[in-house]
């Protein structure tokens, strides 16, 4: 039977280069220039960074939009995005750009956001390093993701999804591999809505779908 490596990460945080967006005319020039690492940031990177004033919105653009521009409204509607629906940047990039059309097309005036509070476009590099942990098998599940830190579920659930086998988290790719019948717990985990919790949230929901009460067994199959 496989090994499952625990591995944590961070991330490293640099300028885009592009220059800053005071309202949300700017904002949408930005967006269509930015490379496509700079939209995965602001949309997907965005768990690992602690958003206590705005809970509610998963993604910078939406975050930005409500405290500094004060528009309700794009914020919604950009809050909305689940951006690993989508099978490419591109194609989240269009969405996006769509919404602020819309948005400026109703608004009567643009609002810009003060000196000191305008968006900058950054995007980071994801640093892994190995704890040094390891889950033998599927029974140990429960008890290590309990103990993960939330770079650890950000790094097997969320930036798993652009590796191979593209948008799959690593737990349900392992149980996958292993042969058995894990298939309930399989489609517990890739039931999970990723896009609208926490990373806390995700490790709770994560914990519940491998112990679905009857537990693993020791021969590979559901107890």
């Amino acid at each position: 039977m496989s090994v499952f490596e625990i591995k944590d990460c961070a991330l490293l945080r640099r300028m885009s280069g592009l220059p800053p967006a005071f309202n949300l005319r700017e904002l949408r020039e930005r967006i269509a220039a930015c490379s496509p690492d700079v939209l995965y940031h602001h949309y997907c990177d965005t768990q690992l960074a602690p958003m206590t004033d705005y809970p509610d919105y998963r993604n910078d653009f939406a975050i930005w939009a409500r405290r500094r521009l004060g528009d309700q409204v794009v914020a919604e509607r950009l809050g909305m995005i689940d951006p690993y629906v989508y099978t490419s940047m591109e194609e989240l990039r269009q969405v996006t750009l769509d919404i602020i059309d819309e948005r400026l097309s109703e608004a009567f005036m643009v609002p810009w956001a003060r000196p000191g509070h305008e968006f900058y476009c950054m995007q980071a590099v994801t640093i892994v390093f190995d704890t040094g942990k390891r889950v033998t098998h599927p029974d140990e599940l429960p008890s290590a993701i309990r103990l993960m830190t939330n770079g650890s579920i950000y790094f097997h659930v969320l930036e798993a999804r652009r590796r191979d086998p593209v948008g799959v988290d690593d737990f349900s790719a392992w149980l996958q591999g292993l042969g058995g019948d894990w298939d309930q717990y399989i489609k517990a985990i890739r039931e999970i809505d990723v896009t609208f919790h926490t990373l806390a949230e995700i490790r709770n929901e994560l914990v519940e779908a491998v112990n679905m009460g009857s537990g693993f067994d020791a021969k590979g199959g559901n107890a």
